[in-house]
């Protein structure tokens, strides 16, 4: 089936099958390597990208499901004038490790942000469960976005 959205800004026509995901479009289409595959049942993040402004995971997303949306990836959110924003917060406050969550985090993070939803530390250990990291123990993450949002 033939499907047109946008990617990081760039529009994009292609050819996907009915049951090709989202992530694997991504990924071997396109060569936008950021998303991570690694659950592949929505429950770790690493596959995390924006759809429409909103988080996603792109291993249970069908490419399809994405036609006339706007994708945001890592590597768009990393063109961004705000990217260095949360780039020196999670580097001063060791919120990243391995980096394997960490594109998937700081897209979250960034769209959590963009609609005002992180107005405490609860708010931001609630909001970010579903974004795990096995290296962090999660202390940088949260100081890192309690950072970003001036909670605290």
């Amino acid at each position: 089936m033939q499907i047109s959205f946008s990617v990081n800004g760039r529009e994009i026509s292609r050819e996907v099958e009915p049951q090709e995901l989202l992530l694997d479009f991504l990924r071997d289409s396109l060569g936008l390597t950021g998303a991570k595959r690694s659950c592949d049942v929505q429950v770790c993040g690493a596959c995390t990208v924006l759809v429409d402004g909103l988080p996603v995971s792109s291993c249970c997303f069908l490419a399809a499901q994405a036609a006339g949306s706007e994708v945001t990836t890592i590597e768009g959110l990393s063109e961004r004038e705000d990217f260095a924003r949360l780039e020196e917060a999670f580097t001063r406050h060791a919120g990243l490790q391995c980096g394997f969550c960490t594109p998937g985090m700081l897209l979250t993070v960034s769209a959590l942000l963009e609609a005002g939803e992180l107005d405490s530390e609860d708010a931001i250990k609630r909001n970010l469960s579903g974004n795990l990291c096995r290296c962090t123990g999660y202390r940088g993450i949260v100081e890192a976005v309690a950072d970003l949002a001036g909670v605290g």
